[in-house]
């Protein structure tokens, strides 16, 4: 009976022994998690006037590549609308106008971080034509009885319609050129208008024109006839982001960013 014992015994021990290892290799097979929680990225949204939405664009890209940590969002349209938005409470972390009366308006009401307005760039106003226009080789032609249609953008909201407004009343032209007007929402839409025979001419900037392949500059409107061109930029006031913002407008102020921009037509501001 002892014997009988002892082979039970051992018996127990070595199933015991077997069931251990079972469940030791069972822990060891387990396969780890693979669910990495991407690092969060900071957003920041930035309201920036229709001109400048393809050099932008180009250096969304590369800001990317160097700061993956944060997503750039764009609004691009009219500098005045665009300034509505931020007055309304409109969620933007930063703010590029092509004119200095909206930064104005805003700083005015303390709607910008103090100290963070800086002038970014510069630009020409032209005068567009279609490609195979032959009617309009100057502004003088514009008063010709066969040209009946020019676009500008609306003056109250688009800072280029109220430079070519300037320069035209400068040159003593826009009395009797104003019957002729089609106004826009923007500088984009005054592209648009003159791209597709919409319109004989428009106003845009120099930098709207070389970007597209279907219009041609046949004048350079005299700097001296309307304010200099200046594109203010500022951080918001009401920005939860504020030093993101204020980063990338740093990083749009680099030789880099500002190559990019000089390639696409604008003009860099003398320090």
């Amino acid at each position: 009976m002892k014997k009988v014992s002892g082979v039970l015994g051992f018996s127990l021990l070595l199933i015991l022994s077997i069931l251990s290892l079972v469940g030791c290799g069972t822990g060891n097979t387990s396969q780890p998690s693979t669910n990495v929680t991407p690092a969060k990225q900071t957003e920041i949204t930035v309201s920036a006037a229709a001109s400048l939405q393809n050099s932008l664009t180009e250096l969304q890209k590369d800001y990317a590549q160097k700061t993956p940590g944060v997503k750039l969002t764009f609004s691009f349209g009219a500098s005045g609308t665009l300034q509505q938005q931020i007055e309304q409470g409109a969620p933007v972390d930063l703010f590029i106008s092509a004119g200095k009366s909206q930064m104005d308006a805003l700083e005015q009401k303390s709607l910008l971080v103090k100290d963070s307005r800086i002038d970014l760039l510069g630009n020409d106003l032209v005068l567009i034509t279609g490609k195979d226009n032959s009617k309009v080789t100057s502004l003088d032609d514009l008063s010709q009885a066969s040209v009946s249609h020019i676009s500008i953008g609306t003056p109250k909201s688009v800072p280029a319609g109220q430079y070519a407004q300037d320069a035209l009343t400068s040159l003593k032209l826009w009395d009797s050129l104003q019957p002729k007007m089609v106004m826009a929402k923007d500088v984009t839409s005054v592209l648009n208008f003159v791209e597709t025979g919409n319109a004989d001419a428009g106003f845009v900037y120099r930098s709207d024109a070389l970007g597209s392949t279907k219009v041609k500059v046949v004048a350079v409107v005299p700097d001296s006839s309307h304010k200099p061109i200046v594109y203010p930029a500022a951080v918001i006031a009401a920005s939860k982001n504020q030093q993101t913002a204020q980063d990338f407008l740093k990083y749009l102020q680099s030789a880099e960013a500002q190559q990019v921009f000089v390639k696409d037509g604008f003009k860099t501001l003398t320090k």
